[in-house]
């Protein structure tokens, strides 16, 4: 006889101060036990509000990338409220076998005008089983230990390997082998779907037919974590046909008491796994004409310091530079941030957006933001 066991839970849980992007435990809601195969329902994520205020040369943005907002100099004093960085994500295990799903609300839509709208935006929607993962999440080459602790959302992108998309990755001890999607930037395109069929016609690449490789090796230890990771991938666009390689070295390491001090480096031919925003793949280098694959060398360094057990502060630093066209931009900030429970932290950071490319005068933007941020 089949003995079958339910009981539904909604446990209060303690936010990790070791990393903003995963903060908390989910509130498990199902919990069935089936001859000793379990299944298990839970609901995570977290409710965000920010007050960003931007002042200066570069446009107000609710959170700094490797972009030049707007593209040109713009005289600016804006305060914005919002709440899109706000998540929800669901996950469901069955035996070896789960599934996870989350989305944010920057999918764009609305307006500020009545109802300040705006509309749902798929993060991660992956399959796992047992060493394998399937689906949409965080690129294999992305280092997420070395992210620093920030309030503008995801800290200093500038210098770090930032990309979502569907792979197919397998882990074997330390290391992790992966298959990801290609997307060539830069040549007119971007895979985006137009209908309900998705990917059509002229916005799919025609030559794309080789699949990003990335392979990584994670070393943890008492002192913190180390990590190395390589992509090779295919360049067919823009009359080119090239393998482009990245190397991305990054660490955690714990320093005194809970404190650390974190780090990524980027070398190489990363095109639009680096410093979102501040490059295509392949450019026309303005000197001959001449269609080349982009090379980028980028940094992001942090030191978070604990003043008391929920007390916190992070300083960081991230910039970039391209070999081809020229574009030099970096982003610093400051913050201090308290827990006013386990599952509410609020905190305040100052901090300024710099782009120094070639061909313009030095521009940038100081920002002050307040957050309140309620994990569940």
């Amino acid at each position: 006889m089949t003995k079958l066991t339910t009981t539904v839970k909604a446990t209060a849980v303690s936010i990790a101060l070791a990393f903003a992007s995963a903060s908390s435990q989910a509130v498990e809601v199902l919990n069935l036990d089936n001859n000793g195969v379990k299944t298990k329902v839970s609901i995570g994520g977290y409710a965000k509000v920010d007050i960003r205020h931007v002042e200066g040369d570069i446009a107000y943005q609710d959170y700094w990338i490797g972009n030049f907002p707007g593209n040109q100099a713009v005289e600016t004093s804006h305060t914005g409220f919002n709440v899109k960085e706000s998540r929800v994500n669901v996950k469901v295990q069955h035996g070896d076998v789960s599934a996870f799903v989350e989305m944010d609300f920057y999918g764009g839509g609305g307006n500020e005008v009545v109802s300040n709208s705006s509309n749902p935006r798929l993060r991660h929607y992956i399959i796992k089983y047992k060493n394998w993962t399937a689906g949409q999440t965080w690129t294999t080459f992305m280092p997420l230990h070395a992210l620093p602790e920030t309030l503008d959302f995801g800290g200093p992108h500038v210098g770090e390997v930032f990309i979502r998309q569907t792979q197919l990755r397998f882990d074997y001890g330390n290391w992790q082998f992966a298959i990801e999607n290609s997307e060539t930037n830069g040549d007119g395109d971007i895979g985006a779907p137009s209908s309900a069929v998705g990917v059509t016609g002229t916005n799919a690449d025609k030559d794309e037919n080789t699949p990003d490789l990335i392979a990584r090796y994670n070393h943890n230890a008492d002192w913190g974590q180390l990590s190395v990771g390589a992509l090779v991938r295919k360049v067919d666009q823009g009359g080119l046909d090239e393998t482009a390689a990245a190397l991305n070295i990054a660490g955690k390491i714990n320093t005194f008491g809970k404190d650390d001090f974190r780090f990524q480096v980027t070398l190489g031919e990363a095109g639009r796994y680096v410093a979102a925003g501040m490059t295509p793949d392949i450019v026309t280098d303005p000197s001959d004409q001449q269609v080349k694959v982009e090379e980028t060398t980028a940094y992001a360094v942090s030191y978070r310091h604990f003043w008391t057990e929920s007390l916190r502060s992070t300083v960081f630093y991230g910039a970039a530079t391209t070999d081809t066209l020229d574009r030099e931009r970096s982003h610093w900030g400051v913050n201090l941030m308290s827990n006013l429970t386990p599952q509410l932290s609020t905190g305040v950071e100052f901090g300024n957006y710099e782009i120094a490319d070639k061909g313009i005068e030095s521009i940038n933007s100081n920002y002050l933001q307040l957050s309140a941020k309620y994990s569940f």
